[in-house]
């Protein structure tokens, strides 16, 4: 987002910008459209004019995003709307909204990518093609155990990163205590901050201890 960039973007007249169906929109059916804080649009763009003959005329695909006014809560309405704006330089030749979509996949798997060479993929690779096999699938499978662990958890955890999931859910700080034949009790941490998070996770993946009849 240099200068260049914003004052491209600043050139994308009001009525050019259309609304798109982003996370967390909702589609009016009275209105026909999505109800949405997220707009897409596009301008011609030369890039990388400084360097010689190296200069590119392609699509500058822009993504905006209202910010939400804070002060709105208590009442006091905004003079005017602000927003984020995230912009792609591209020559992709689907039309606009399906190029922005492409584009967002992209930066998803990205995200996903990152996740697993911060945790299991972070040795990868070894010299056996067979042992690479075995943990890119072992890797897929715990990223989703975790990925639903996390949403089990709670919001702010179905949002966290792997390594925040892994800190907070399975490094558990407990203490693992036998009392008689097999069974196993297990004691967090006093006033432990995470515990409420755990306790959603535990309570959804295991059934209710059995009642005895009397």
């Amino acid at each position: 987002m240099d200068p260049k960039i914003k004052a491209a973007i600043a050139a994308i007249g009001e009525d050019a910008w259309t609304a798109i169906k982003y996370p967390g929109a909702i589609f009016d059916e009275q209105a026909g459209g999505w109800v949405s804080d997220a707009e897409v649009a596009e301008i011609t763009y030369t890039a990388f004019t400084s360097k010689n003959k190296q200069a590119v005329t392609a699509r500058l695909i822009v993504r905006r995003v209202r910010r939400l006014n804070e002060q709105a809560k208590r009442g006091q309405d905004e003079n005017f709307p602000l927003y984020r704006h995230h912009a792609i330089f591209t020559d992709n030749p689907y039309e606009l909204l399906q190029a922005e979509s492409h584009h967002r996949d992209h930066a998803i798997i990205e995200q996903v990518f990152a996740d697993l060479t911060c945790g299991p993929l972070a040795h990868l690779p070894s010299g056996d093609f067979n042992a690479n096999a075995a943990r890119l699938a072992i890797a897929a499978i715990s990223h989703n155990l975790l990925r639903a662990a996390g949403c089990l958890a709670g919001t702010f955890h179905a949002k966290a990163r792997g390594a925040t999931l892994r800190r907070h859910l399975i490094c558990v700080p407990a203490r693992l205590a036998r009392h008689g034949r097999g069974h196993l009790t297990l004691h967090l941490p006093q006033h432990w901050h995470r515990q409420s998070a755990w306790m959603n996770l535990f309570d959804a993946v295991h059934d209710p201890p059995p009642t005895r009849a009397t």
